[in-house]
């Protein structure tokens, strides 16, 4: 028996033993498992990971994309915040069913006032729909049942983006999907007022969401917005695209916690980092200056159904572009800006060249201005085998300054050919000093480099490309790059490049502020470039730019004309096609501005399509808007000691003439009546008033230098039907004075 015992025992010893053994075994494995989990395995910061990424989340807080301005400040482009309330009808915050349809009533009212897009009652019914579906009522069912046999379905709603509530009475479907209940994004101040709205100032609790859209807004529309620009998937250019980087700014993030499907709230604390708004660009552009260049040229386009056209408006002394406009045809038939036209289209320009060859000529040759060539009156005349020929007849011999005025392209091929023939490289050389065989720094914003001839010797019939040439063709430039050259000489010799940008700003203080870039220190000598503006000077005054400068006293112009026949894209000579371009700086004397336009038109149905017609009308629509707004230009009256009279005075009703004189501080009035009508003439002493006598009561009373009202009166108190043109004082008058005077027959006068 006692070994029995000690058999059980034993064997019992030895399952504790084991167990023992095992347990041991099983704690080595916990403790070598912490250890590798602790120290070796990335096991928990991959799990903790997961879990972090599952609570928390990190969001990119968008800078402010900064604005873009005019010199003056005007915005022209700008980002605006639009908002978006996304409400959670699944929220908890909603449960109470009585108090939700009290605040969302109200809310449906407010919302129906501000937006007056859709009654009351359609918001109140959004809102109580919405209710219902997102958040479910379950009545009567199985909790146990539910607790025993619904995990699949808990599962499946859980990945839908429900949940179960378990209540005593009843479940609750919650679907937290975000529902917008703004008809539309607004903006920032329409935010302030909607967010003190039941419901929207939080008093259910955090049961929405703002999300947030930085839009950019142009507030002024068409014009200038090819040079202001775009980013994005239409398109990439122009200043937005150039200055990307300075508008974006630096993006901020945010750590948020979740809360619901869609809902999450900010986490306070390490972590988050502020955005960095981006900069504003100060752009060259004059806003108003631009808006006038943009309705002139558009004017023009549609007067002469042209195909696209470009104004550009320098400053002269720094190379900042007041104005740019391009303008071309779009599939509904008008004009917008569909191309920066002004330096991306590479282009023969035609007689505008000629500035070049003037220089040339002048600077380098040494050709005297005295030279005359037989230009051959308008018909065609042979220049190193190629055929050139003047468009305007009426002249034979021609010295420089005429040949100028009169755009004769015989007289600068023969200059050309005769001074160049054996030695095109300088000619090509000199081109090269006035920076024509390069751009002109715009090349970020889509500059085209000139077509500049290359090797004369690979040139086939060179010595015709040379005569050609020196009238604008072979070479192709844009017109920011021929209004670069005009610009040179408006500011004395000194060639600066054109700019777009003038000043960065940070946060309302100046970061960069950019100088005048100079290309060309000196363009030619002191001496050249006198002779060569006293030739543009000419052109306005009795040349191909006459007609819209010769009349005006109020200031002088400089500048010259050129017409050129297209060739271009597939488009032949033949076709029709044609350039007419203006170039001009104002005043002549002392220039500030450099104006530059150029037109792209087809010949026939009565349109222009020389330089002068087509785009002078547009040049002098700018310069006389310049001249009226700098007041500095306008004549000043000096205060003096000296008494100043009028040197006229005008006739009409004596007694009123008397008194008027009296004012002026005349020194006499001589009249034989004190009453009645008269005439006046001044002297250096007097005002003499000539009474009209008895006898012409009956006729045709001479009613010159009369105002208009009293011309008016004296002629139809003789049964006269009176018609008039002009202002000022009558100059002229039909019938004539002293003529009977028919009852209803036609009289008419000419005021100046």
């Amino acid at each position: 028996m006692k070994e029995e015992k000690s058999k059980i025992k034993s064997d019992i010893l030895l399952r504790v033993r084991m167990l023992y053994v095992l347990f041991i075994a099983v704690g080595a494995a916990v403790f070598v498992r912490l250890v590798w989990v602790q120290l070796f395995s990335s096991e928990v910061a991959y799990n903790a990971g997961r879990l972090e990424s599952r609570i928390f989340t990190e969001q990119t807080v968008p800078a402010q994309r900064g604005s873009i301005l005019a010199r003056g400040g005007e915005p022209l482009a700008v980002s605006m915040f639009r908002y978006q309330a996304e409400m959670d009808f699944g929220s908890p915050g909603l449960d109470s069913v009585k108090l939700f349809r009290e605040q969302s009533d109200s809310l449906a009212k407010l919302l129906a006032a501000f937006f007056r897009d859709k009654p009351a009652d359609a918001y109140r019914r959004f809102f109580r729909a919405e209710h219902e579906r997102r958040y479910r009522l379950v009545r009567g069912r199985d909790t146990t049942h539910l607790r025993a046999e619904g995990f699949l379905a808990r599962l499946i709603n859980r990945l839908r983006g429900e949940e179960y509530v378990t209540r005593r009475i009843y479940d609750t479907i919650r679907d937290h999907t975000p529902v917008k209940i703004f008809p539309r994004e607004v903006d920032y101040n329409e935010w302030q007022e909607l967010r003190k709205y039941p419901i929207l100032n939080w008093n259910m609790g955090m049961v929405y969401n703002v999300a947030q859209r930085d839009q950019r807004i142009y507030p002024q529309g068409e014009l200038a917005r090819r040079t202001i620009g775009l980013t994005g998937d239409r398109g990439n250019y122009g200043i937005e695209d150039v200055w990307r980087d300075e508008l974006a700014g630096r993006d901020g993030k945010a750590v948020r916690q979740r809360i619901a499907r869609g809902f999450s709230g900010r986490v306070v604390g390490g972590g988050n980092e502020d955005p960095e708004d981006g900069a504003d660009i100060v752009s060259t552009l004059d806003l108003d200056l631009q808006d006038v260049a943009d309705k002139a040229l558009r004017h023009q386009l549609t007067t002469q159904n042209a195909l696209w056209g470009t104004a550009i408006v320098m400053e002269v002394a720094t190379g900042e572009v007041l104005a740019l406009a391009n303008l071309g045809r779009n599939g509904r038939g008008g004009f917008s800006e569909n191309m920066n036209y002004a330096i991306a289209k590479r282009a023969e320009l035609g007689s505008v060249f000629k500035l070049a060859t003037m220089l040339a000529l002048i600077e380098d040759a040494g050709m005297p201005t005295e030279t005359v060539y037989d230009t051959g009156n308008g018909r065609p005349v042979v220049v190193g085998g190629a055929r050139v020929q003047d468009s305007h007849a009426g002249f034979n011999d021609m010295d420089f300054k005429t040949a100028v005025a009169q755009s004769s392209n015989v007289y600068f091929a023969e200059a050309v050919f005769e001074r160049y023939a054996d030695r095109k490289e300088r000619y090509s050389e000199f081109l090269r000093s006035l920076h024509l065989d390069r751009t002109v720094g715009l090349e970020a914003y889509g500059e085209r480099a000139p077509l500049f001839p290359g090797d004369w010797k690979k040139i086939g019939g060179a010595n015709q490309a040379l005569a050609r040439l020196s009238f604008g063709y072979v070479i192709e430039l844009t017109p920011m790059q021929m209004a670069t050259l005009y610009n040179a000489v408006a500011n004395d010799g000194r060639m600066v490049a054109p700019r777009l940008v003038r000043e960065v700003w940070r946060d309302g203080v100046l970061d960069r502020r950019y100088r005048p870039e100079v290309l060309v220190d000196r363009i030619c000598s002191p001496s050249t470039l006198r002779t060569v503006r006293e030739c543009l000077e000419e052109v306005c005054r009795t040349g191909t730019g006459a007609g819209f400068f010769r009349d005006t006293t109020r200031f002088r112009a400089a500048g010259k004309t050129g017409t050129a026949q297209f060739s271009q894209d597939g488009i032949r000579y033949s076709d029709g096609y044609y350039m007419g371009s203006m170039a001009a700086y104002v005043p002549a004397e002392k220039p500030r501005y450099t104006i530059f336009v150029t037109i792209h038109t087809r010949r026939g149905g009565g349109r222009a399509y020389y330089g002068g017609p087509l785009a002078g009308p547009v040049v002098k629509r700018l310069a006389s808007h310049i001249y009226n707004r700098e007041h500095d230009w306008h004549g000043r009256v000096e205060r003096s000691d000296e008494r100043c009279r009028p040197v006229r005075m005008k006739g009409g009703d004596v007694a009123q003439v008397r008194r008027v004189a009296s004012r002026l501080d005349m020194p006499r009035v001589r009249s034989d009546a004190r009453t009645g009508w008269g005439r006046t003439h001044t002297d250096s002493a007097s005002v003499v008033t000539v009474e009209l006598l008895p006898d012409e009561l009956h006729t045709v009373p001479d009613v010159r230098g009369m105002g208009l009202k009293e011309a008016l009166f004296l002629l139809e108190s003789r049964g006269l039907r009176v018609s008039f043109t002009g202002r000022g004082s009558v100059r002229t008058q039909s019938p004539a004075p002293g003529s009977r005077a028919a009852a209803g027959a036609a009289a008419h006068i000419t005021l100046k």
